[in-house]
């Protein structure tokens, strides 16, 4: 089974950092077995001048990772349920 990793670059006050966030742990556990498939890393962008220079204006990003390989920007401003279930899905 593949390990999934999601990094959201977020602010602290950002109401749509806060949605994103909940919508993703959302897809975590739909049930108690489920719990814990994937983990999610909460990253202040305002806390590095290189990821406010990357990501200011598209705050909240979510970026995922898999097994060690290269990691994959996949929505930004609101969650992309299906582009994240097609990324848990991939087996490529």
């Amino acid at each position: 089974m593949s390990k999934f990793h999601f990094t959201l670059y977020n602010r602290s006050y950002c109401h749509l950092c806060d949605d994103m966030r909940q919508a993703l742990l959302a897809l975590q556990a739909p049930d108690e077995s489920a719990a814990g498939w994937f983990t999610v890393e909460l990253v202040d962008v305002d806390a590095d001048p290189e990821l406010v220079a990357r990501y200011d204006e598209l705050v909240p990003v979510l970026v995922g990772s898999r097994d060690g390989q290269p990691p994959v920007q996949l929505c930004h401003y609101f969650l992309d349920a299906e582009a994240v279930k097609g990324f848990l899905g991939d087996d490529g």
